[in-house]
């Protein structure tokens, strides 16, 4: 299986979030799915209409928690790519580029790393594009949008945490609403702005007013008996927000 995620990720390679999509999207994460269901679960919400999944990578030092690595990457892309669906990972590692093989080995289409546990962003930005890889930058609560948005140069998005990173369900950070709206005021608009942590059906719309328009969610999505139901009530709610 890892093979043939390899080939799929020569086979796509170049390709950019502009590729994919330019619509508002709500990514379901991965982390807090039922792992003995996984297979199930993914089908079930690429048939309720996700396009791309969400996959965080926590190393235990960067964040204290030990999350899912390439391993696991390897049996789900076939499936993501399959659906025409892409995986999303989000390194919250130190030393995030000695990571960025492994991820476009194993068919990983987009890598995420923090402002925060690197040196030379723009380095670490023609590293992912020389693998293919479509690339973004994310900072944590305690850092200023201004400095992540001096490293965000040649990004396809750039990743406002409301929450710190680490466990799923942890509450949306009101203050994280300014600080969206901030980052999209500083951002080119072919940039994307997302948000990570907390969102749900009492955060996701005034989110996506805020200016995000890539939503990551897990518990409000994972942890229902419904994951593909939840999801499409998210969507419902955002797009809803949007006529308004």
């Amino acid at each position: 299986m890892a093979g043939e995620s390899r080939k799929l990720s020569t086979s796509l390679s170049h390709m950019s979030w502009a590729d994919w999509t330019d619509a508002v999207v709500i990514e379901p994460s991965i982390y807090a799915s039922d792992f003995s269901r996984l297979g199930a679960q993914l089908d079930a919400l690429h048939t309720a209409g996700a396009k791309v999944f969400h996959f965080d990578v926590g190393d235990g030092h960067f964040i204290p928690e030990i999350t899912i690595g390439p391993i696991v990457a390897a049996s789900v892309s076939p499936l993501t790519r399959g659906w025409g669906a892409r995986l999303d990972c989000h390194l919250m590692v130190s030393e995030p580029e000695k990571h960025f093989e492994a991820i476009a080995k194993v068919g990983g289409d987009s890598v995420t790393f923090h402002v925060e546990a690197c040196d030379e962003p723009g380095r670490a930005v023609a590293h992912a594009r020389s693998l293919g890889l479509g690339v973004g930058l994310a900072f944590n609560p305690e850092t200023a949008v201004e400095d992540a948005v001096a490293g965000a140069d040649g990004v396809d998005l750039v990743l406002c945490m409301s929450i710190h990173p680490g466990y799923s369900g942890q509450a949306f950070m009101p203050e994280s609403l300014a600080r969206i709206t901030r980052l999209r005021s500083l951002l080119p608009s072919d940039v994307r702005v997302q948000v990570d942590g907390g969102v749900n059906r009492e955060t996701a719309r005034a989110a996506r007013e805020a200016g995000a328009d890539l939503l990551v969610a897990g518990s409000a999505i994972f942890w229902n008996d419904d994951p593909a139901a939840a999801y499409g009530e998210l969507v419902r709610l955002v797009a809803e927000g949007a006529r308004v």
